[in-house]
Parts: C-alpha cells; structure tokens; sequence
C-alpha cells in the first residue's frame, strides 16, 4: 500500500489535486482511498458528487452509520470533519477521526490511501499524520509566491522532526502554476535548498475551476484537456516514486534571500 499525504497552505490547491490525483489513479486501474483531513470536508466533493456525512458527524450524534462511500470509480472517500466554526480544535477532531477510521479497518484493502491535510503543522492534530506514521510519503503542493513557500518550508520542520525518528518522508513538490506571478526557477533552487524535487506541475486553467463548481473531476469533465492530462502524468509519476527525503527546512531569513534573487533574475 502507498500511503501519501498532501499537505500545503490553505486554499493552496490541496483538495483539489487530491481528488483529480485519486480519480487518475483509480482510472489507472489502482483500488483509492481519499481520508479528508480538512475542517471543511470537501476532499472528496468533486469525487462523489456531494458532501458526505463525516467521521465527527456521526459521533457527535451517536450514531453508528456508515463513514466510508465509494464513488463511481470505487474509491473510497472519508471526511475526518471538524467543530463548528469557533468552536473546538480541528487538530484535535483529525485524530478522533483517524483513531476511528483505523479501529474500523477501512483502508486495509487498498491500494493506495491519500491524505489530504490542512497545512497548519503547528498545531498537533494537523501534524498528527506525520507524528503517528500513518503515512510514507508526504508531497507539498505551493505555487511561487513568497508566502506558499513560507508555509511549505514550515511544513518541512515538522516533516523533519517526525522523519528523524520514523519512516516518513518528503517526496517531493507539486507546483500548482495558478499563480499571477509563476516563477519555476524558483521552485527549482526551492526545491533543491530542501534536498528534494520537483515532481510536477499542473496549469493554471479555468477548466479546473469549472470543473469544481460542477463537482466533477477534471478528467471526467474534460478529460482531453491540457491540466486532465497534467494530473495523469502527475498520478503515474506518484505511483513510481517511493522513498523521498529528510528535509533541510531554510532559515526565513535564508528563504527570503533565495525569493529576493530569483525575482530578480
């Protein structure tokens, strides 16, 4: 089983390049779990169609249904869930929620399980995928603007923490080029001052966005398409990778140095 989690900024693009991944993946011919790790629960929205009832949800009311659906592909879609907004730790509901989902024995049969989770690493739940392992293999999704990579970086101290005495690792980095201001040379000296690489890109197009409002994946929307086809090569090209790195994080002052020269150039 690969196990991967996806972490990155908020509104970084996470959900999205998750749900587009698993539906390659599982077009690919791979049996797919999608666990959102996200307060907003909308990790696997475009895959079912719908909002589904979470793990939380059906704690808080007691009740005993059902906290995994299968889509059209077969993939297995999970939300963890969150408190209302104000109210509670969304850390805190990541790991009542997985506790729940292992005790259950959802993920055991397949083939390749996704994690999308809310990049927030300061906070103990958000890193609690790193902290227990659940995962191997963690990519960071950024686009080139300064504070994408502020937060990337962070990510990476907490990668590292948790690598320094576990299995887990960095991949590597998927560049969402939706940003005003692209810049792929410095994703490149990024990605190498962090002693990883680049594994892919996906496009800036308002075909993803479309895509989005009609809750559909991009390949079942527009599956000729040029980000349909990014999102192929994306998913074959995690399926091959496997073992990664412990990172080197940059100091801030390091990372704005590098950020200052390549706008630069």
């Amino acid at each position: 089983m690969k196990r991967i989690c996806v972490y990155g900024k908020g509104g970084i693009g996470k959900s999205t390049t998750v749900s587009n991944l698993a539906a390659a993946m599982a077009y690919a011919g791979k049996r797919v779990a999608v666990v959102g790790c996200d307060p907003k629960a909308d990790s696997t929205r475009s895959l079912m169609g719908r909002r589904i009832p979470t793990v939380l949800d059906q704690l808080r009311t007691g009740e005993t249904g059902e906290i995994a659906f299968t889509d059209s592909r077969g993939i297995l879609c999970i939300e963890a869930g969150g408190p209302e907004p104000g109210t509670g730790c969304a850390g805190r509901g990541i790991i009542v929620a997985m506790e729940e989902i292992h005790s259950r024995g959802l993920l055991n049969d397949r083939d390749v399980v996704l994690y999308d989770v809310l990049g927030d690493v300061v906070c103990g739940g958000f890193s609690m995928p790193l902290r227990e392992q659940v995962a191997d293999e963690v990519y960071l999704v950024t686009t080139s603007d300064f504070m994408s990579l502020y937060a990337a970086n962070n990510i990476c101290r907490g990668i590292r923490k948790y690598a320094l005495s576990g299995r887990i690792r960095l991949a590597g980095i998927i560049h969402n080029g939706r940003s005003s201001v692209d810049n792929d040379s410095l994703l490149y000296a990024f990605a190498a001052a962090l002693g990883t690489n680049i594994v892919g890109k996906i496009p800036m197009s308002s075909i993803i966005g479309q895509a989005e409002l009609e809750r559909r994946p991009v390949m079942d929307y527009a599956p000729e398409s040029e980000p349909a086809q990014a999102f192929r090569i994306l998913a074959s090209a995690l399926l091959e990778l496997g073992d990664g790195c412990i990172p080197a994080p940059m100091t801030d002052d390091d990372l704005e140095a590098l950020c200052r020269k390549e706008a630069k150039l």
